[in-house]
């Protein structure tokens, strides 16, 4: 439960932290976006009011030229000083009147030559925009965009813009057409439609259908330096999530070798203790005065004792013998070529014993032609024996025991042995950790099995040394099959003699 409430934490946080780092970077790219379109469309006001002023400029100079307009203000330089000139007068004539008032006829005059100036002013400014208006709906679809909107003045504008809302990025930028045509574009420009752009249409109120499109290349690195700060955040905490997996990892892992030494002590306990009652037993009995007086007695408790002894010892090397290679890594074996038939016959014979004695048999089948491996006699017999015992050992109940042990040869240089049991079977998850140390299959009910869990990692540490490998295929409740593979022995000089 609590491995389950912290990994739960653990992902709740993780997630809610990637959460609030996406909405941060989407928060970024909306508030860089809107700053973008408006500087875009600030950006293509102004080209369009510079457009008017230049129409404003063309017609003035225009009305400059003609004869009407000069006579009407050869003494003004624009309209706005003849309306404060006309202003100007009109005032000082209202005052005189206002001083004199004997002469009221020319206030009346005054105020209807000012009516009219204005009138007059009035009807010129109108005219002269309807003027401007008129020039652009009918010469500005006609005017180069070059001029129109010029690069240079688009860039300036633009920088100008993005200053003032915040946004110092280096950028780039291009115009199209309405049908997408690039009419110019500047360095670094990315043509691909991917690419993350933003884009507003030129002189709208003129009907052109020109777009400025603008490109920030660093816009991502921008974005993500601003959010920058969450990211340590969020890597500790992957790290410390990964490290509670990994100390939950190795919880588990050691509560299951304890569990194993336990199960390892429990029976080496039970391996020990029949033997050493048993010799116990028969010391007891020596020292009765009536035993002593029956060879018969004394020579079979002599040899209780030594057949004791010897599984005792037995029970011993099986022990150390792992701990021992664990170390040497095999430096203490003597290698020499020898025949795999020839010790897998004479190891089948000692075994035909104990299954003719539950009605069973071991069939042999030895079709290796090539049978010379360099290993360690002693080591490698071993290992054909606990194989070859362990086939017995776990058997059905009530079934006789039928094996069969098999060479045959793989290529030219590798020869396989297999050895096939009718047995209890293995079952999957079973059959990927045999191997192991101190691991031992499940028997069910049945407590005469009894072992340390040594054997089968002793016989993978063994034929590992030797240069071979073993696997074991097996149908739970029906069979299992162990088949080990060595290479050919190369022989030397020494091995001949």
């Amino acid at each position: 439960m609590l491995t389950a409430v912290m990994a739960v934490t653990f992902g709740v946080l993780l997630y809610f932290q990637i959460m609030y780092l996406e909405n941060m970077v989407k928060m970024r790219e909306g508030q860089f976006s809107e700053n973008v379109m408006r500087s875009l469309h600030s950006t293509v006001g102004m080209l369009e009011r510079r457009e008017t002023l230049h129409y404003l400029e063309e017609d003035v100079r225009m009305l400059d030229a003609a004869d009407g307009v000069g006579e009407y203000d050869s003494h003004f330089t624009d309209q706005s000083e003849l309306t404060q000139a006309a202003i100007m007068a009109s005032g000082a004539r209202i005052d005189n009147t206002i001083r004199y008032p004997s002469s009221m006829p020319d206030v009346t005059e005054s105020y209807r030559s000012l009516q009219q100036s204005l009138k007059k002013q009035y009807e010129y400014q109108h005219g002269l925009l309807n003027e401007v208006i008129l020039n652009i709906l009918r010469e500005a679809p006609t005017r180069p965009l070059a001029e129109r909107a010029d690069s240079v003045e688009v860039r300036k504008l633009l920088r100008n813009e993005l200053a003032a809302n915040g946004v110092e990025l280096p950028f780039t930028f291009a115009v199209t057409s309405a049908d997408g045509v690039y009419l110019y574009r500047t360095h670094g420009f990315i043509t691909s439609e991917d690419a993350p752009r933003y884009a507003a249409v030129l002189f709208p109120n003129a009907g052109a259908n020109y777009r400025l499109i603008v490109e920030f290349p660093t816009r991502d690195s921008y974005i993500f330096s601003s959010v920058r700060f969450i990211i340590p955040t969020l890597a500790l905490t992957a790290i410390l999530l990964v490290i509670f997996l990994y100390t939950v990892i190795l919880i588990f892992r050691q509560k299951k070798l304890s569990e194993m030494k336990t199960d390892f002590i429990n029976n080496m306990t039970h391996e020990f203790k029949t033997p050493i009652s048993t010799i116990s037993l028969a010391a007891q009995m020596l020292g009765d005065e009536s035993v002593g007086k029956s060879p018969g007695t004394l020579k079979h408790l002599a040899k209780v004792i030594g057949e004791e002894s010897k599984r005792l010892r037995f029970q011993v090397e099986k022990v150390l013998q792992m701990s021992m290679y664990d170390d040497a890594g095999g430096s203490a074996l003597k290698f020499s070529v020898v025949n795999v038939n020839s010790i897998i016959y004479n190891v089948v014979n000692t075994q035909k014993i104990k299954a003719e004695k539950d009605g069973g048999r071991i069939d042999v089948d030895l079709d290796a032609a090539n049978a010379e491996v360099r290993l360690d006699e002693m080591h490698f017999t071993n290992v054909i024996f606990n194989l070859l015992d362990n086939a017995l050992k776990y058997m059905k109940e009530d079934t006789a025991p039928e094996l069969k042990v098999s060479t045959r040869d793989v290529g030219s240089d590798q020869i396989e042995i297999r050895i096939h049991d009718n047995g209890i079977g293995l079952r999957k998850e079973d059959l990927k950790r045999i191997f192991e140390k101190f691991y031992r299959v499940s028997t069910g009910n049945r407590h005469d099995v009894k072992g340390f869990g040594l054997g089968l990692a002793y016989v993978k540490k063994m034929v590992t040394i030797f240069g071979g490998t073993i696997t074991a295929e097996s149908e739970y409740g029906k069979w299992s099959e162990f088949i080990i593979r060595l290479p050919l022995a190369e022989e030397t000089p020494e091995d001949m003699e």
